[in-house]
């Protein structure tokens, strides 16, 4: 797989080394991101544009990983519910709400997709979303061929 293919396509799978690199490469994103713009050395519509920017191939990383475990790509909407849980005001509807609406089911469905995501390995051999995984060429070399011969 290509870098180019890693980050902006959601066709086929993606093995979970892969995927904590782009968690990896995404933290770092962010916290640059943040932290420029905390210290005034970054507009703070720059940084928001940063981060739009990073919503392409965040969830292109997150669907293909998906898709190596033989899920549909539409669980993803599910870190989407957990955002707008958490950035919900519900303590107008009284303190139970607050605690399990706004924390705890949040906090549920990230655990779970955590442990689905970058814990449990994909789904054997083929599946329908493709091939088994195939490791991201990070630097644009092509792997010599092997010879029949060998």
């Amino acid at each position: 797989m290509t870098l180019q293919q890693w980050c902006f396509s959601y066709r086929g799978r993606l093995g979970r080394r892969d995927f904590w690199i782009w968690q990896i490469v995404w933290l770092l994103s962010m916290t640059a991101l943040f932290t420029l713009a905390a210290n005034d050395l970054l507009d703070n519509q720059m940084a928001a544009f940063g981060v739009v920017c990073l919503l392409w191939p965040a969830s292109a990383v997150l669907v293909k990983r998906l898709h190596d475990r033989n899920k549909r790509g539409y669980w993803a909407l599910l870190l989407v519910v957990a955002w707008i849980l958490l950035a919900g005001n519900w303590g107008v509807l009284g303190a139970g709400w607050h605690t399990s609406l706004g924390r705890f089911v949040p906090a549920l469905i990230l655990t779970g997709m955590l442990c689905e995501l970058g814990l449990l390995s994909g789904s054997a051999g083929e599946n329908r979303y493709g091939l088994a995984t195939q490791p991201v060429n990070y630097f644009g070399r092509r792997r010599a061929a092997k010879s029949p011969h060998q």
